[in-house]
C-alpha cells in the first residue's frame, strides 16, 4: 500500500506538471507573439514617426538658415549695385546705409566696409577701430575676391570675436572691391540653437573641416564622424541624412544632418538616443511590466487549474476506487446471496423430515404401551417444542429463500405492508441484537404500488439498516408507519437515535457523502434509494434533529382501480 500510494502521489504530481506546463505555454506562447507583434510595429511606427519629424524640423531650419545667409547676400548685392564704389568710399555715408540696415532688418549686421582690391579697407562704418584694416593676408579675403559673392567660416578676426563675413565683388573702372557685411554672431548662434528638443537634443553647424559654426550647450568631442556628410554630395545639397552613432562617452546618438551655404557647411542636430525615443522606451518599459504581471497571472492561473484539476481527477478517481469497491462488494453480497440460498435449501429438507419424523413420534404416543409411561407428558412436551422450533425454521428458510431469489427489477404489484413485514422480519434478528425494538403501525388494505418489488426492498433495507447502525451503541427503537393519502401511499421510517446534524442534511442524498466511519460506508445508500425512488414517481425527504432522531418519508403513486364506467343508456 505505501508503494501504491508513492505511485500514486508520483503520478498527480507528474499530471500536475504537464497541466501546468501546458496552460502556461498555450497562454504565454500566443501572449509573447502578440506582444512582439505589437513591440515591432510601435516600434518600427514610432521611430519613423520621430525620424520623419526631426527630419522635417531640420530641413526647415536649413531653409531658414540659407535663406538668411542668400538675403544678407542680397542686402549687399543691392547695396553695392544701388551706390558707387566712390559713394560708398564714404565713411559717413556708409554709416548712413548702416543704420538704414539695421532699421530695415535689425542688428544682424554689426558692421559694413569697402575693400579695395589691395585688401585695404577704404571706408567703415561699425562699433570697432577698423577704418585703416588691411585685409590682404586673411583668407576669406583671398576667397572673397576672386568670387561674386562669398560667405566666410566663422573666425575670431582683428576684432578678437567670432564673427563671419558676407561680401559681393563689384568693379570699378576695371579694378574689383568688395563690399562686406559682418553677421552678428550671436543672432546666428540663437537661430541655429532654436531647434531644441528635449534634453539632450541640440542643433550646431560645422564646416568641411570639421570646425564648429555655432557655439553648443555641451561640449561636442570627436567631430570627425561628420566628415563624411560632405563627401560627394555638393550635388544633393537638399539631402537629409539620417545617422547613428556612439558619443565619447558610451552612449547612443541619432543625428540628423543637411548641408548648407552650397555645401560648405552642414547643419547637424545631435540627441541622445533615449532622450530622443523616450516615449518608447516608456511605452517599453510599461509593456514589460505588464509582460511580468500578465505572465505571473498566467503562472498562478496555471498553478491553480492544474491543482484543481488534479483535484478533482484525484477525486473522481477515489470515487471510481469506491464505486469499483460497491461493485465488488455487491458481487459478494450476490455470491454470499446464493450461498445462503444454497444453505437455506439443504437445511430446509433436513427440517421438514424432523418436523414429520416430530408428529410421527407423537403419533406413537398415543398407543396404549406408551400412555403407561412415566414419562409420557415430558416426551410430548419435547415434541412439541422440536415440532414448533423446526416449523419456525423452515419459516425463516423460505424467507430467506424467497428473499434471495427476488433479483427481478421488472415492474409489478406489490402489496406494500407485506413488503415491510417481510424485510422487518429479516431485520429483525440484528435489531435485537443491538438492543433495538420495531414499532410497526400499517394501514390495513392499502391499495398496492406499481413498482420494482427489489428496488422498494432494497429502499426499506438500506433506511432501517442506517437507523439500526445509528442506534447500535445506545439502542431504541424504530417506527415504520404507513397510510393513504388522496393517491399517494405513503410510509415513514423513524428512530430515536443521535440524529443528524442541519449542516449534513441538504448533503445526505449526495453520492459518496456519508459520516460514517471509514470503511463502514460507501456514502451511496441513500443517494441509491433517492434515485429509486425518484423512478418511481414518488418523492423522499427527511427530518432531523440532533439527539431527537431521524425521520425519512417516503411518498410513492398508489395503484388505485379505475372507476367503471357510467351506464348511459340507463339514462
Amino acid at each position: 500500500m505505501p508503494n501504491q500510494a508513492t505511485e500514486r502521489d508520483e503520478h498527480y504530481k507528474a499530471l500536475r506538471r504537464s497541466i501546468f506546463i501546458t496552460v502556461v505555454l498555450v497562454s504565454l506562447i500566443p501572449l509573447l507573439v502578440f506582444g512582439g507583434a505589437i513591440r515591432y510595429a510601435f516600434q518600427t511606427s514610432y521611430t519613423e514617426k520621430v525620424q520623419a519629424y526631426l527630419e522635417t524640423l531640420v530641413k526647415k531650419h536649413a531653409q531658414n538658415i540659407d535663406t538668411f545667409l542668400m538675403e544678407r547676400q542680397a542686402n549687399m548685392a543691392s547695396l553695392a549695385a544701388a551706390y558707387s564704389f566712390e559713394q560708398l568710399s564714404d565713411s559717413a555715408f556708409l554709416e548712413q546705409q548702416l543704420v538704414r540696415f539695421q532699421n530695415a532688418y535689425g542688428q544682424v549686421v554689426t558692421d559694413l566696409g569697402v575693400i579695395a582690391a589691395d585688401g585695404r579697407q577704404v571706408s567703415y562704418a561699425g562699433p570697432f577701430q577698423l577704418a585703416q584694416a588691411d585685409y590682404a593676408e586673411a583668407e576669406w579675403f583671398q576667397h572673397a575676391i576672386q568670387t561674386d559673392t562669398y560667405t566666410s567660416d566663422v573666425f575670431m578676426g582683428l576684432r578678437g570675436l567670432p564673427h563671419f563675413i558676407v561680401s559681393v565683388r563689384s568693379t570699378a573702372s576695371g579694378t574689383p572691391w568688395l563690399l562686406r557685411a559682418t553677421v552678428d554672431f550671436l543672432a546666428f548662434n540663437d537661430l541655429v540653437e532654436s531647434i531644441h528638443i528635449g534634453q539632450t537634443g541640440m542643433a550646431f553647424i560645422l564646416n568641411r573641416k570639421g570646425e564648429l559654426q555655432t557655439q553648443t550647450k555641451r561640449p561636442l568631442s570627436d567631430l570627425r564622424h561628420y566628415s563624411t556628410i560632405f563627401e560627394d554630395r555638393t550635388h544633393q545639397a537638399d539631402e537629409i541624412l539620417f545617422g547613428n552613432r556612439e558619443d565619447a562617452a558610451g552612449r547612443d546618438t541619432i543625428y540628423v544632418a543637411r548641408l548648407l551655404k552650397g555645401g560648405q557647411w552642414a547643419l547637424i542636430y545631435q540627441q541622445d538616443e533615449r532622450d530622443a525615443y523616450r516615449d518608447l522606451y516608456q511605452a517599453r518599459r510599461v509593456a514589460l511590466v505588464t509582460l511580468i504581471l500578465g505572465g505571473l497571472a498566467i503562472v498562478t492561473m496555471a498553478v491553480l487549474v492544474a491543482r484543481r484539476t488534479v483535484e478533482r481527477i484525484s477525486r473522481a478517481d477515489q470515487e471510481k476506487e469506491v464505486m469499483n469497491q460497491q461493485v465488488i462488494e455487491s458481487g459478494h453480497m450476490a455470491s454470499l446471496g446464493e450461498l445462503a440460498a444454497g444453505i437455506a435449501h439443504e437445511i430446509n429438507n433436513p427440517v421438514a423430515i424432523m418436523v414429520e419424523e416430530a408428529g410421527w413420534i407423537e403419533d406413537l404416543l398415543e398407543e396404549e404401551e406408551f400412555k403407561a409411561s412415566q414419562n409420557l407428558e415430558e416426551f410430548t412436551r419435547s415434541l412439541q417444542q422440536i415440532r414448533k422450533q423446526g416449523i419456525r425454521c423452515r419459516d425463516i428458510t423460505h424467507k430467506l429463500l424467497s428473499f434471495a431469489r427476488r433479483s427481478d427489477s421488472r415492474v409489478g404489484l406489490v402489496d406494500l405492508n407485506e413488503l415491510i413485514n417481510e424485510v422487518v422480519g429479516l431485520s429483525v434478528q440484528q435489531a435485537r441484537y443491538n438492543n433495538i425494538a420495531f414499532d410497526l403501525d400499517l394501514t390495513p388494505d392499502l391499495p398496492a404500488v406499481q413498482v420494482s418489488q427489489t428496488e422498494l426492498q432494497q429502499v426499506l433495507f438500506n433506511l432501517i439498516n442506517n437507523a439500526i447502525d445509528a442506534m447500535e451503541k445506545q439502542g431504541g427503537s424504530i417506527g415504520i408507519r404507513s397510510w393513504l393519502e388522496k393517491d399517494q401511499i405513503q410510509f415513514e421510517i423513524r428512530d430515536d437515535g443521535p440524529g443528524i446534524p442541519e449542516v449534513n442534511l441538504n448533503r445526505i442524498f449526495e453520492p459518496f457523502f456519508t459520516t460514517k466511519a471509514v470503511g463502514k460506508g460507501t456514502g451511496l445508500g441513500l443517494s441509491i434509494c433517492y434515485g429509486i425512488v425518484k423512478k418511481m414517481g414518488g418523492d423522499i425527504s427527511v427530518e432531523s434533529a440532533v439527539g431527537k432522531g431521524t425521520r425519512f418519508l417516503i411518498s410513492i403513486p398508489a395503484h388505485l382501480p379505475e372507476p367503471e364506467p357510467t351506464d348511459r343508456a340507463a339514462n
